[in-house]
């Protein structure tokens, strides 16, 4: 046993000694403290001085070497490299929402994670935090939007390439870009103003030059005026239900309702109205009234044309302008306690200003809310603290919710601000401005190529409301993107968008694929591929039986436009639909439908509803079928109860193949015990190569019935 035992040391100790020489190299051919400078230079001269500052193995999500970096600017990168060995000639470089930190993808958990994504196929990857954050309460550090919007971007890749070529001994490295929402509108700016920066893009969930504010606007006026009929438009747009979501509405709600739908909210996403809010658009409330303070504080409430004048009972109703007296400040951890904010992390609590302890008051807590003296009515989704007397008279701070004598801050007021408002203050708690701006986008008609505003045209395509001077819209996208798209794309796209979006509606990917088409002409399918994704929301996933993650698309997007400029594989083919009223509707034949997502049909009887008895059996029929030539299903399960736990797998051994593998069916028999409505429903997934364990690239969609059990 001993030379046993003796073999096995030396190859220990020769392991030890071999990684020990891997690690010196690394050391020894370190990037910190070189000076880059002398021998790189880019052509957009406000980057300057780039340095790398960490160079290092690192083995989570997996095995890579992670470098970080900047320029003199302030702009920073984190770039990750594959081994030499599984190098394949790209990178990916992921483009924030909004310049945020450089270092954002190493919070993201494993199975979605970027970082282990890219190396795992290859890549390496490129992160920014796109010239740096801005804060809006400190002018000093506004810039030219360009910087944040695409230049920032393009620097740092072109300098990866230069650090790819020192580590790999490499020719230039392929680059592909891809955003999401904001980040969106960033890569298709980058795309349409550099060459040769990146050969390709897969920018997703993209909206248009006129999406904000309307998108945000339009869903905030329905929620409020529909909230009290939001179950009955669930129940009837559900599997086996009545089909008909005004069947209950009043004439106002129908109102509403349509035009909102004509706008392009997509209607079956109102599964999730009990969790909406004002989104993104906290961040533009107070930014949209300076621009326009004419429509809130004027025309909107004493002009004709504008809902204010006409002063309908809902308008009367919802209003708020209660007056009171500040009687204490409350921070996070009282505020957390009344439940009128959401806790902190750990991290976000260890950046309390102690600064507040000077406020008059034994605070140690920045203020997030307020409690007055008098009752104030539910304001909605937001409104305004307008302070009447002290030291902050005149001052205008913002809220997003009431509760009793309770008024909860937004989290983006200026800290300078708050510092003013103290106990004995007079205050007035208002929601006008919050009111007016629900239909603002009835005054902000674009040109007729954004064709869901034509609703609002009357004869002679005369705009049947009084319009604003100027159109919101294109000035914040060129805030975001820093120009505004026009379709001129240089290099290969994908575009990724989700039917059920609630926030960059999804006729807005059509009306993209246009532009494109009228700078290409018949060159368009050449360059050119628009995928939709049913199912699937802006961003996260609230309901696992109602929508799916376009992640694994969006990734599978990345491998397909590499392969389409590197080796000429075309992907699949644009997504095959039609916009009816504002609402992309897909061709409802999976194999016909284009793009690369699986369509499951679930049926009992051929009809979407059973009424059975308590114990009665019935069998659900599922096909589904993957459009030709994207993959082949590699699982299915079910979630028969209200959990939201997709629990039950399916055996696909016993499901039925047809021969090309794109179309496959099955049968599952279900039964209940307790009265009620069910809807069993059923996820499927397909990959590209058949792979049941892939980590990244399964593409998932929902199937489901209504069974009524009496």
């Amino acid at each position: 046993m001993r030379p046993i035992k003796f073999f096995c040391y030396q190859i220990l100790l020769f392991t030890f000694f071999v990684s020990t020489l891997e690690v010196q190299a690394q050391n020894k051919s370190s990037l910190i403290g070189k000076d880059f400078a002398k021998e790189f230079t880019l052509q957009d001269t406000l980057f300057k001085k780039p340095f790398v500052d960490v160079d290092e193995l690192r083995d989570k999500p997996v095995k890579h070497r992670y470098i970080h970096g900047g320029f003199a600017d302030g702009t920073l990168f984190s770039f990750y490299f594959p081994e030499n060995k599984d190098y394949t000639g790209h990178f990916f470089q992921y483009i924030t929402p909004f310049p945020d930190s450089e270092t954002s993808a190493q919070a993201y958990p494993d199975e979605s994670s970027p970082i282990g994504f890219s190396i795992s196929h290859g890549a390496y990857f490129v992160e920014t935090n796109e010239g740096g954050k801005i804060d809006f309460a400190d002018p000093s550090t506004f810039r030219d939007p360009s910087v944040g919007a695409y230049r920032a971007n393009a620097a740092c890749a072109e300098f990866s390439r230069h650090i790819a070529q020192l580590i790999y001994n490499c020719d230039r490295p392929y680059g592909y870009c891809y955003g999401g929402s904001g980040g969106a509108f960033r890569t298709v700016g980058g795309m349409e103003n550099t060459k040769g920066v990146w050969d390709g893009a897969v920018p997703f969930v993209l909206g248009s030059s006129n999406a904000i504010p309307n998108v945000f606007a339009v869903r905030m006026y329905a929620l409020r005026i529909l909230k009290d009929k939001m179950a009955d438009i669930v129940d009837a747009l559900r599997p086996g239900g009545s089909g008909d979501p005004y069947a209950t509405l009043t004439a106002e709600q129908r109102q509403v309702l349509q035009e909102c739908t004509r706008m392009g909210f997509p209607i079956k996403s109102w599964y999730g109205w009990q969790n909406m809010d004002a989104h993104g658009f906290l961040v533009l409330y107070k930014s949209l009234v300076m621009m326009d303070e004419k429509y809130f504080h004027e025309d909107f409430w004493n002009k004709p044309g504008y809902l204010g004048y006409d002063n309908p009972a809902s308008l009367q109703r919802d209003r708020v302008q209660t007056k009171g007296v500040v009687k204490k400040i409350i921070g996070q951890s009282e505020a957390e306690q009344l439940n009128l904010v959401k806790p902190l992390s750990e991290a976000e609590r260890g950046t309390a200003d102690r600064a507040w302890a000077n406020m008059g008051s034994d605070m140690k807590e920045m203020p997030v809310a307020y409690q007055i003296d008098v009752d104030v009515k539910e304001i909605g989704m937001g409104g305004d603290l307008i302070i009447l007397s002290g030291n902050g008279k005149g001052q205008v701070l913002q809220i997003t919710k009431t509760d009793g004598k309770y008024v909860a801050l937004a989290p983006i007021n200026p800290p300078q601000q708050l510092a003013l408002l103290n106990v004995g203050d007079s205050v007035q708690v208002d929601n006008s401005d919050f009111l007016a701006v629900q239909t603002y986008y009835r005054h902000q008609m674009p040109t007729p190529d954004y064709y869901v505003w034509n609703q609002f045209r009357g004869y002679n395509d005369v705009p049947i409301y009084p319009q604003r001077p100027m159109l919101i819209g294109p000035m914040i996208t060129m805030g975001a993107s820093g120009t505004i798209p026009d379709g001129k794309i240089n290099g290969k796209m994908i575009l990724c968008c989700s039917v059920w979006d609630r926030e960059a509606f999804a006729w807005q990917g059509d009306w993209y694929k246009n532009k494109v088409k009228q700078h290409l002409g018949d060159a368009a399918d050449d360059n050119f591929r628009l995928w939709y994704i049913d199912r699937a929301t802006h961003g996260e996933v609230d309901d696992p039986t109602e929508v799916v993650s376009y992640m694994s698309t969006l990734f599978q997007a990345l491998l397909d436009i590499s392969d389409w400029v590197e080796k000429g594989i075309e992907p699949s083919n644009t997504s095959n639909y039609t916009v009816v009223d504002g609402q992309v509707r897909l061709d409802a034949d999976g194999q016909r439908r284009g793009g690369v997502q699986p369509v499951p049909f679930a049926s009992i009887n051929g009809k979407e509803r059973a009424d059975v008895k308590i114990g009665e059996q019935v069998s659900i029929h599922v096909v589904v079928e993957v459009p030709a030539g994207t993959g082949k299903v590699v699982g299915a399960e079910w979630c028969l109860d209200d959990s939201g736990q997709f629990t039950v797998p399916v055996d696909l051994s016993n499901a039925v193949f047809s021969a090309d593998g794109n179309r496959i069916e099955f049968d599952k028999v279900v039964s209940f015990d307790e009265p009620g409505t069910y809807f069993p429903t059923v996820r499927v997934a397909s990959q590209r190569d058949g792979d049941t364990e892939a980590l990244y690239t399964k593409i998932q969609n929902l199937g489901k019935v209504r069974v009524v059990v009496k």
